[in-house]
């Protein structure tokens, strides 16, 4: 395949997938659910210890099991009717074939794979979230993802050799090949977004005080486990286990109990925004939340009042999510007038339009944004905080 042809594949599969945040991956199961089921893979495991700790007890597969349990007890606690699924709940191997293939059977709404980082320099530290990145041919964006990250990549790819029959399970997957990613060009577009809003909420909640965000701390990657799972995915690393600091602190019950808290915070804050997409509450069940409230028919095109310039505090309403600064006018903006803002922390904006005082005229003005973007939600703004109300 010549490289033009392959960047005309490219595009066509891109244009064929474009959706906008949780449109495909919600709007793919029953409509009325919003997010009710999590796929947490805990890395390596059995024969794959995975990056080894001062002690066995301690290596990187008994680090990550612990915390994806206390992880998913956490979801169980304050959402019961939210399905818990784990890759592995004991210290068994599993292909990442397998591992992709537990989230598919049991339709997740989302895939969190959870790891510990580590290199030959014991001065490397920081957390970091990987998604699903795709190399890109556009002029404007320079940065090859794929070499950039390869040598992280190939580390936890390289547990497929110990797999029985990886021969002909991954005959479609060779990372020295360019085109054996353009068949994947499809379902990283139509999760990209979900994925990354994901990824932004476990920055914003997870890597504070004692960890520390590396200095790219959302990476677009070409991780197996990611690529097969075909929904919004994530795999974290959330330290250094070769650092003798973030060690201890992966390796205490205090470190992993806290980890845990922080990545239910992310979980809730992700879910929170996924169910009010799709008009569901979300609310854990020790919290009175009232359900979000029904939107105009939007074929009826309301009058809205003149959005306030002058508030620092105000209603608006949340199209999307993004790594990267959009201009109003851009075609993925799709006509509706927005101004970005980027909480303090984070590495993601959030595009918002509208400026209203009164919540009432800001529904009216979601009903009419929601003809662009169906996914579209009602937020608060104050300042860079951008919270549901």
């Amino acid at each position: 395949m010549t490289h033009k042809i392959r960047i005309i594949y490219f595009i066509i599969m891109v244009c064929a997938a474009a959706s906008s945040v949780f449109t495909v991956s919600a709007q793919s199961k029953n409509h009325n659910l919003g997010l009710r089921t999590i796929v947490i893979d805990p890395g390596h495991g059995g024969k794959d210890p995975g990056a080894p700790g001062q002690t066995a007890a301690t290596s990187e597969k008994h680090i990550v099991l612990a915390v994806s349990k206390l992880f998913g007890e956490k979801i169980k606690e304050a959402y019961p009717d939210v399905k818990v699924v784990y890759t592995r709940s004991n210290d068994t191997f599993l292909g990442l074939h397998d591992r992709a293939m537990v989230a598919r059977k049991n339709n997740a709404d989302l895939f969190v794979s959870i790891h510990c980082n580590s290199v030959s320099s014991k001065s490397a530290f920081g957390s970091s979230v990987h998604i699903l990145g795709q190399k890109s041919d556009r002029k404007s964006n320079t940065t090859d993802y794929f070499e950039r990250n390869m040598s992280v990549a190939q580390r936890e790819n390289e547990v497929i050799v110990l797999e029985e029959g990886y021969e002909t399970k991954y005959t479609h997957f060779d990372p020295n090949t360019p085109e054996a990613y353009i068949g994947y060009a499809l379902q990283w577009q139509a999760h990209y977004e979900s994925s990354l809003l994901f990824a932004a909420e476990v920055v914003d909640k997870l890597m504070v005080k004692p960890l520390t965000p590396r200095k790219i701390v959302i990476d677009q990657d070409i991780f197996q486990v990611l690529v097969e799972a075909n929904m919004p995915a994530v795999l974290l690393e959330l330290a250094f286990i070769s650092n003798p600091t973030e060690y201890k602190y992966l390796a205490s019950a205090e470190g992993q109990k806290e980890i845990a808290d922080r990545l239910f915070e992310a979980f809730k804050a992700y879910k929170t925004q996924y169910d009010s997409s799709l008009n569901v509450s979300s609310a854990p069940v020790q919290v009175e939340k009232p359900a979000a409230p029904a939107v105009e028919n939007p074929s009826v095109k309301p009058e809205v009042k003149p959005e306030a310039t002058d508030l620092k505090e105000y209603y608006s309403v949340q199209i999307m999510s993004l790594g990267k600064l959009l201009s109003n006018g851009d075609p993925a903006l799709k006509g509706v007038a927005i101004h970005p803002i980027k909480p303090e922390g984070s590495k993601v904006y959030k595009y918002v339009s509208g400026k209203f005082a009164e919540k009432a005229e800001a529904l009216k003005h979601l009903s009419e944004v929601r003809k662009a973007f169906p996914e579209a939600f009602l937020v608060k703004v104050n300042g860079t905080s951008v919270v549901i109300p």
